[in-house]
């Protein structure tokens, strides 16, 4: 056991950290539900400013976790991102270790 292990055998280092800051969370877990979102839905739903939104969508999409495309709509441009298969993974593993912790602390 070292210091970032506890007895249960939960180790912090573990954890997604791409996924586990706040806003990619949100991300993340609002485009699992969901097939695709442009960028105001996601920017309404989790409340976040655009220049905030933006940078964590750059985030994820260089991990390889989302898949931005531009278009235009009504001649209007608009952002669409959805989980990639890496990114469906990613979440899926995600949450299971955070079950994992959970469990452990319950059994505690």
């Amino acid at each position: 056991m070292t210091d970032e292990t506890t007895s249960s055998g939960f180790d912090y280092r573990d954890i997604d950290d791409i996924i586990h800051g706040r806003v990619r969370l949100a991300v993340m877990a609002f485009l699992s539900g969901a097939h695709a979102a442009d960028f105001v839905e996601l920017r309404q739903k989790i409340c976040v400013t655009d220049g905030n939104l933006s940078v964590h969508i750059r985030k994820l999409e260089e991990a390889g976790y989302v898949s931005v495309k531009k278009r235009f709509r009504d001649r209007r441009p608009q952002t669409i991102c959805q989980l990639t298969d890496k990114g469906r993974e990613a979440w899926i593993a995600y949450i299971r270790r955070m079950e994992d912790f959970l469990r452990s602390n319950a059994a505690e």
